[in-house]
């Protein structure tokens, strides 16, 4: 087999999407936890559940950014390394990708440094409502599902293509954001 440029690009990419999927994954199920260490402190005041969420919340935050480090990569290797794809599905796959990195630096960020840095600046009870609404958004969703939705939407868009038309142009379109994500995987 010979390495040209294009086998290398795409075993880049495999690269990158084994490594990035790690990390999404671990603070989904994360978030969770140092919601109920957070919670068990305020309960009970018992020191040993704050060093659990001390501990843990660092952890947590090195994944969150080497996810969005490997995640930012990723989207650019779209474009690059299959760009007559993109061409025809970006009016899908672009917006997709725009609400998966609006919810991930605007709003999860946001609470990741109220959780980190603001501990000692704002009340017990905001610190709990930041690490509440961290794992749990609008009602009840965790804002890592939700920005795993774009995701998962976009590869059920690559494998079938139902929920979008293929007008004479050559572009697909969306139907309706609903018909997207009731999508059968």
């Amino acid at each position: 087999m010979e390495l040209d440029p294009f086998v290398l690009s795409r075993i880049q990419f495999a690269a990158n999407i084994t490594f990035h999927i790690l990390f999404p994954t671990i603070t989904i199920g994360l978030g969770w936890f140092l919601l109920f260490f957070r919670v068990r402190y305020t309960q009970t005041g018992n020191m040993y559940w704050e060093h659990a969420y001390n501990f843990w919340v660092k952890v947590y935050a090195l994944t969150f950014a080497l996810g969005v480090v490997s995640g930012i990569t990723m989207s650019f290797q779209f474009g690059t390394n299959w760009p007559g794809f993109m061409e025809r599905t970006g009016n899908i796959a672009g917006p997709l990708l725009g609400y998966e990195v609006l919810t991930a630096f605007f709003l999860e960020a946001s609470f990741l440094g109220i959780m980190l840095f603001g501990k000692q600046r704002v009340s017990n009870r905001t610190h709990l409502i930041s690490t509440f609404w961290w794992p749990s958004a609008h009602p009840c969703r965790r804002f890592g599902f939700s920005r795993s939705i774009p995701g998962c939407t976009r590869r059920r868009v690559m494998r079938s293509g139902k929920g979008s038309s293929l007008p004479r142009v050559g572009r697909r379109s969306f139907l309706t954001p609903r018909s997207l994500i009731a999508l059968p995987t």
